[in-house]
């Protein structure tokens, strides 16, 4: 259903905001609200000061949502002791004013304290709190550029007041804010369960990945395979692998991969126009590369290995994150990671589901938590005994992998797409709604009753 427009327009006076309906105001958030302040923070070596009733707001806790609850409370004690501390009534506005949370957004849904980084808009007047906090959700850029400073950007009290905002008649505001409620709760709901449907496919693509890389292919690939569908199965003796096919065979990773030594200076070339792999340019879990960068575009100057084509990239660094990837061409790769190769027994491809699989990935989180920075050292990696099945079943259970964990990635993407057009929607139905680019005043009733997105014109 397309909703209608007002009838006549004005211009805002306000570059970005363009024309506004012609019966609507532009105020400033200042004439907006009765009051508008912020708090600051009691020393924190007073432990007793946060072991109270009074939800003590920071940043942190701004999510674009009601807060009703929070990690620590300050008490009554410290409202005595330190009087630029102040208690907020229950429905007021925070915004943020610091670093990279700027222009994030809270409802106290109870009385709260806050600290410096918060400014809090209470006491409605010509705004409707709900209207005003979806007007500054959408608008949270023009926000953002208000801010000034170095290394810790920041915005002031002043600017946050100085913040023009398109005021309807307060009772449309409010029929603006329930209407937003309903159809953005809708849109929440749909969000949530394409997000839980991706979830259930990464998992299904992971236990697929770690199925098969220690057990073999399921039966009827197997016997598509030319392999036999259901072997015997022994205790492999490998505390990170469990059971396995009785056929396949066990040897330690360095004598059957070669991780490879010695770095080349990425400021030369032909070292400089090469690809160059870090583990910022792996999606993790997935084995996708994200960015082909040459070092010279990413101004590489500190050593970096030599990869040939084909091998396989591991990080070494946070293995928990499941960077690996196989070189698509001679390239370079970071500091941070191991170029490995196999030599007889083994394929590398082989090799890098392996490396995804939840088996993997567990005995490498248990390793690199022994050390200050999650990190698998050389050694550690070199002494691990592996599952060795025959090359040809390598081969078998490479091409089942690609085949399957390919489909289960174009569901995934095509879940991604409809995930980002429902947050593209609601992001378009807020600002049409805010600044009067449509009239919900007769659809005030579709939130509660109708489950299809409406079309905006």
């Amino acid at each position: 259903m397309k909703l209608a427009t007002y009838e006549n327009y004005k211009p805002s006076g306000v570059l970005w905001l363009g024309q506004v309906p012609d019966h609507w105001d532009v105020w400033k958030v200042a004439h907006g609200f009765q009051q508008t302040g912020s708090g600051t923070t009691p020393p924190s070596d007073n432990q007793e000061w946060y072991d109270g009733d009074i939800c003590w707001v920071t940043t942190s806790e701004l999510r674009e949502q009601f807060i009703f609850d929070t990690e620590k409370k300050i008490s009554c004690e410290a409202l005595e002791s330190f009087s630029a501390l102040k208690v907020f009534p229950k429905g007021s506005l925070a915004v943020a004013m610091y670093g990279a949370t700027i222009g994030r957004l809270g409802i106290f849904g109870v009385e709260a304290a806050t600290n410096q980084a918060c400014c809090v808009l209470y006491g409605e007047k010509a705004f409707d709190t709900r209207f005003t906090f979806y007007w500054l959700q959408v608008f949270r850029e023009q926000i953002i550029l208000l801010a000034s400073g170095g290394g810790q950007p920041n915005i002031s009290q002043e600017k946050v007041r100085s913040i023009r905002i398109a005021c309807p008649p307060i009772e449309k505001q409010q029929t603006i804010a329930r209407f937003l409620d309903a159809k953005t709760a809708q849109i929440d709901t749909l969000v949530a369960k394409k997000r839980q449907l991706i979830d259930k496919l990464k998992e299904k693509r992971s236990a697929l990945i770690a199925r098969t890389v220690t057990r073999g292919l399921p039966p009827e690939a197997a016997e598509a395979a030319g392999l036999a569908p259901n072997p015997e199965m022994k205790d492999s003796g490998l505390g990170w692998i469990g059971e396995m096919p009785a056929h396949w065979g066990i040897d330690k990773f360095s004598r059957e991969i070669f991780i490879a030594e010695g770095q080349v200076d990425p400021e030369v070339e032909p070292y400089a126009s090469m690809l160059l792999i870090a583990p910022n340019h792996i999606e993790s879990g997935t084995g996708r590369l994200l960015a082909y960068e040459s070092a010279a575009d990413q101004s590489a100057e500190s050593g970096k290995y030599y990869c040939v084509a084909g091998s396989v990239i591991y990080s070494k660094i946070r293995p928990a994150l499941r960077k690996v990837v196989i070189a698509p061409v001679a390239c370079l790769c970071s500091a941070d990671m191991y170029p490995l190769n196999c030599r007889k027994k083994l394929t590398n491809k082989y090799l890098y589901w392996l490396l995804l699989s939840d088996q993997f990935s567990a005995w490498s989180v248990l390793e690199s938590d022994r050390v200050a920075m999650p990190k698998i050292n050389r050694d550690t990696l070199n002494e691990l005994r592996l599952p060795i099945p025959p090359i040809d079943e390598q081969v078998a259970i490479v091409t089942y992998l690609e085949v399957e964990a390919t489909k289960l990635d174009k569901l995934i993407a095509k879940v991604e797409i409809a995930l980002g057009r429902l947050t593209e929607y609601r992001q378009a139905l807020i600002t049409s709604a805010v600044t009067g680019k449509i009239d919900v005043r007769n659809h005030e009733h579709m939130g509660a009753t109708s489950h299809a997105p409406v079309a905006l014109s």
